[in-house]
């Protein structure tokens, strides 16, 4: 095999999570542009037809669907809903997820709480357990990538909310039981832990919150966040023929953040 077909995705049908803008979109050009056709969820009509757009001017079928996946019920509606319509994927990104507030834990709703646990775990539960389930029925194995973040792994300096924190490593935790599990079936069940990047959320919460931000850039050895681009190359690979023999695996992408 070259280097096309390790990296090749030519046939194969994907989803990604909350792609419509971010590291989702990013990671969904990618996957377009290595083959692939692509679904892609979002909360906006507008946002979800732009990216859906680019897929598309790369030679590749593209769909949106509008969704919010942060809720359980609606998470779960719409998996069912895009399994049904659009049949079953190869590669699923569990893309879903954000910090929804900063505040002391003595401060923290239980509302909240429960809020943040369904966006950041919940949501990557379902996707897994829906898309999965197809997967194996099917009996040509598959790929899951579940967007985690360098903050499952460490507890952030300067901010509450540490619901966030504990959704995230609960999802890295998951995503080692599921990839225990399929193993034999040929899923592997991955998880990217992303430090820093500028997305359009944390260019608000840099709005908001300046000095979180330039404390964390504070601590960067590379001294800079990360630019969304940057993280289509690892999705590409994991979601690839060259990852077959990786699954279980977190892969941390922060620009040396988690170093020190």
């Amino acid at each position: 095999m070259g280097l096309k077909d390790w990296f090749g995705l030519e046939g194969k049908r994907a989803l990604v999570t909350g792609a419509s803008r971010g590291l989702g979109r990013e990671m969904a050009l990618a996957l377009a542009e290595a083959g692939a056709d692509v679904i892609i969820t979002g909360r906006t009509q507008e946002t979800l037809d732009a990216t859906v757009a680019e897929i598309r001017a790369l030679g590749r079928q593209g769909w949106g669907v509008v969704a919010d996946m942060a809720r359980a019920d609606l998470c779960e509606a719409a998996c069912t809903t895009i399994l049904k319509e659009y049949g079953p994927v190869d590669i699923l990104i569990n893309n879903v997820g954000n910090r929804i507030a900063s505040m002391p834990i003595v401060e923290e709703t239980l509302e909240t709480w429960q809020e943040s646990l369904d966006m950041n775990l919940t949501s990557c539960f379902l996707g897994t357990k829906i898309f999965g389930a197809a997967m194996l029925e099917r009996g040509q194995g598959g790929r899951i990538i579940n967007i985690a973040s360098m903050s499952g792994l460490i507890a952030n300096r300067g901010i509450g909310g540490r619901d966030y924190e504990t959704g995230k490593a609960a999802v890295i935790h998951f995503t080692r039981c599921a990839a225990a599990d399929w193993a034999p079936h040929g899923v592997t069940v991955n998880a990217i832990c992303p430090g820093l990047f500028m997305t359009d959320t944390n260019r608000g919460w840099n709005e908001r919150r300046p000095d979180v931000i330039d404390a964390i850039v504070a601590h960067i050895p590379m001294g800079r966040p990360g630019n969304p681009p940057e993280i289509a190359g690892l999705a590409l690979y994991l979601a690839s023929p060259a990852a077959s023999y990786v699954t279980g695996a977190a892969y941390v992408i922060d620009g040396g953040y988690t170093l020190w």
